[in-house]
């Protein structure tokens, strides 16, 4: 099967009663026949629409991924947050891939967009870790406070940290900064303004140096692993970065950029769906009525 609009045409044909489901139906560009768009970047996608909702199915580079966004009035482009990405190769792909991509989108279109109107429940936002808990040795900075003391610095992310607190009933550190926080922080690396600099890593210095080991994974990995080991853009940042933080960014990229390193920026890039915990039934309590 090496034609890539066969491949996402199956795909979305195997989607079809779930995009349904959700509320949308599929696109079709004025004056064509198929819904497969060619995107100016060597990506071919399909998009679905609905009130206040779109989802887009893309194929590029042997990786399909699907998005999906929500939001009163016009849904634009830029509203999109990648919902999930897996490897598909379009010149040996068969009927067994196609149908699990149909299954892994259908269940992740569910899951974000739901199959009834339901009004959002406010999530109280977790409480950061205090400068003065983390420097006593009391508390370490953890992921949270991170994403925290991030949108102080980026406030146009606050919403998007208050919407995946609210959509987990937790704050998930990987998909805020893969989609929001992340692309931010390049951006501001990538224009080596001194005081958008100072700024971002004043924080990032701060919180590597008294967080956890998972919030510095974030701050050296997700971050600033996205860098993919630019020598520009790591020299931009050289001057700025603590003693501590500069030589763990190095390396990062320097393996994840690496021969070795594929799988890790595999896995990276294609983080697992979340899943909620079940919860688990209390053995003592009584369910025949008795006691």
């Amino acid at each position: 099967m090496a034609d890539i609009n066969t491949v996402l045409s199956e795909v979305c044909a195997g989607m079809t009663n779930t995009v349904g489901e959700c509320g949308m139906e599929i696109v079709y560009p004025q004056g064509k026949g198929t819904p497969v768009v060619e995107g100016t970047d060597g990506s071919s996608y399909v998009e679905f629409a609905g009130e206040g909702k779109k989802a887009k199915v893309e194929y590029v580079n042997d990786k399909i991924a699907l998005y999906g966004a929500m939001k009163e009035g016009e849904v634009l482009p830029s509203d999109y947050s990648r919902l999930t990405l897996t490897l598909l190769e379009s010149e040996t792909a068969n009927a067994k891939d196609i149908r699990y991509v149909v299954n892994d989108f259908s269940d992740t279109l569910v899951e974000f967009f739901g199959t009834k109107t339901v009004k959002p429940v406010k999530t109280k936002l977790p409480t950061p870790v205090s400068k003065a808990q983390a420097k006593s040795g009391m508390l370490s900075y953890d992921p949270n406070t991170l994403a925290s003391r991030f949108t102080a610095i980026y406030p146009e992310l606050r919403e998007a940290y208050r919407m995946n607190c609210e959509k987990y009933g937790m704050f998930l550190p990987e998909d805020f900064f893969i989609n929001y926080g992340t692309p931010a922080a390049v951006a501001t690396i990538r224009e080596n303004d001194s005081v958008k600099m100072k700024k971002l890593f004043n924080l990032l210095n701060d919180i590597y140096e008294d967080g956890t080991n998972e919030t510095q994974g974030i701050i050296c990995v997700t971050i600033l692993g996205a860098l993919e080991n630019d020598q520009e853009l790591l020299a931009n940042c050289v001057d700025y970065m603590s003693d501590d933080l500069a030589p763990a960014v190095i390396n990062v990229n320097r393996y994840l950029y690496s021969k070795d390193g594929k799988g890790a920026r595999i896995r990276l890039e294609n983080p697992p769906k979340y899943k909620p915990k079940k919860k688990v039934k209390n053995p003592f309590t009584p369910t025949n009525g008795l006691g």
